[in-house]
């Protein structure tokens, strides 16, 4: 089925309170992303026509959604007069001629997962997931691969309890089905709502045909509360990680590393347990060591950590950063910073040497200033560098040294120590009077 065939509507307007959150559920994050964003994504690659019902904090959803997606029509639900799945869908008028209806709150759809849908032939497709233990759910009926209704479980008989099959939640429709019975929905029932499931009722009444399409739960589980957050996220990691590491990325306890669906992986890399890369982060030929922290950074040909942090905008080349090294808004290229230094808004060039305790001062509590160092800088332990500062190439800084200066021309010493005093005795007699 190409693009052109399928309209895909994402049902995103519900509050979401058992999220217990001031957030609208479906912006709550999965991998770095709102879990909206990972059902667009999947969306896009099988229509050109995708509609996303909002309510519920619309400005919020929709403006972070823009962020993303430049192509997306977003349906403002009347929720006050029409609520419901059924009224969500009052306002949707599909192009295509099989309309896929998702939910906002399952992250873990994937197109292949979705592919049942295109593949099937009927004017409605209801999924179905057979569990172990379906209680809570509402029953399907099925007889001879045709679903006959549905069946709250509080509304059951004894018979219709012993069924395992239970509705997973999502539907595709012809687009006949659509623009006949969505306007002949009613809200007639205990809870006051528009039903989308009243939509199966009405065509199976009709004697059109309603196949049930079997799935995969893990693929479409939903998210109501912060423990199904949770779950997913390991599910969706564990996909992450699997994927780059069928691409060659080696890592050690990847149960324990967390990488974000932004980042990406060239060549040949290490990630060791404990690590957390985020945002739009590249690693090529670099192994990140372990418990280190990378956020929106590039790092080539580099080993960082363990126990560093890269911060956002820092681009690395050819250098080494070691233990509880913190680098942000920088760019070093074959540098090394082997620890215990804060390099911050700073430009470093090749061969140039970062003493321990090297600290770059680039605030000063209204503005950030710049520190740009030269070629073959050598800078001593327990280094201040005062910014706005430029240390030209082959420089030699004293350990202990402040540098305040703006400009260190090539060839110097820089060289700022109290003189030592030895006061004799002083020990003793400052603890025989207290």
């Amino acid at each position: 089925m190409k693009k052109e065939d399928i309209s895909i509507v994402i049902l995103a307007a519900g509050k979401g309170s058992r999220m217990k959150s001031p957030k609208a559920k479906v912006l709550h994050s999965i991998s770095g992303k709102p879990m909206l964003y990972h059902i667009i994504k999947a969306s896009k690659e099988l229509s050109n026509d995708i509609s996303v019902v909002v309510a519920h904090q619309k400005e919020a959803v929709i403006e972070q959604m823009s962020a993303f997606f430049d192509d997306i029509n977003f349906v403002v639900q009347d929720a006050e007069n029409f609520p419901g799945t059924g009224g969500a869908m009052m306002g949707v008028n599909p192009k295509n001629e099989k309309v896929l209806v998702l939910n906002g709150d399952m992250p873990l759809i994937t197109p292949n997962a979705l592919q049942g849908f295109l593949d099937t032939n009927a004017d409605v497709i209801m999924s179905i997931f057979d569990l172990e233990n379906p209680s809570g759910y509402g029953r399907v009926i099925i007889q001879e691969d045709e679903v006959q209704y549905i069946v709250e479980q509080k509304d059951a008989n004894e018979a219709e309890l012993k069924t395992t099959t239970v509705n997973a939640g999502i539907y595709a429709f012809s687009k006949a089905v659509i623009e006949k019975y969505i306007p002949q929905l009613s809200n007639d029932n205990a809870q006051s709502e528009y039903y989308l499931t009243d939509v199966v009722a009405m065509a199976k009444a009709d004697n059109l045909h309603i196949a049930p399409l079997l799935v995969d739960e893990e693929y479409f589980k939903g998210v109501n509360s912060k423990k199904d957050l949770s779950d997913s996220e390991i599910i969706m990691q564990d996909r992450i990680k699997t994927k780059w590491m069928e691409a060659g990325v080696i890592m050690q306890l990847p149960s324990t590393i967390y990488i974000e669906e932004s980042v990406a992986f060239e060549g040949e890399c290490i990630v060791e347990n404990g690590c957390r890369i985020t945002g739009e982060t590249l690693i090529h030929n670099s192994h990140i060591k372990s418990s280190s922290v990378v956020e929106d950074s590039i790092v080539k040909n580099s080993d960082v950590g363990p126990l560093a942090h890269l911060r956002p905008a820092t681009f690395i080349e050819d250098t080494h950063i070691g233990n509880f090294v913190e680098v942000k808004k920088s760019s070093l290229k074959g540098v090394k910073a082997g620890h215990l230094s804060y390099i911050g808004d700073a430009q470093v060039d090749e061969g140039t040497n970062i003493g321990a305790g090297t600290i770059t001062c680039n605030y000063d509590g209204i503005k950030k200033y710049k520190t740009i160092i030269g070629k073959n800088v050598f800078i001593g332990s327990d280094t201040q560098l005062v910014a706005p500062v430029t240390i030209k190439d082959d420089v030699m800084i004293a350990a202990g040294t402040t540098v305040t200066s703006g400009v260190i021309e090539s060839g110097n010493l820089v060289l700022s120590r109290t003189k030592m005093r030895l006061i004799k005795d002083f020990y003793y007699k400052f603890f025989k009077k207290q």
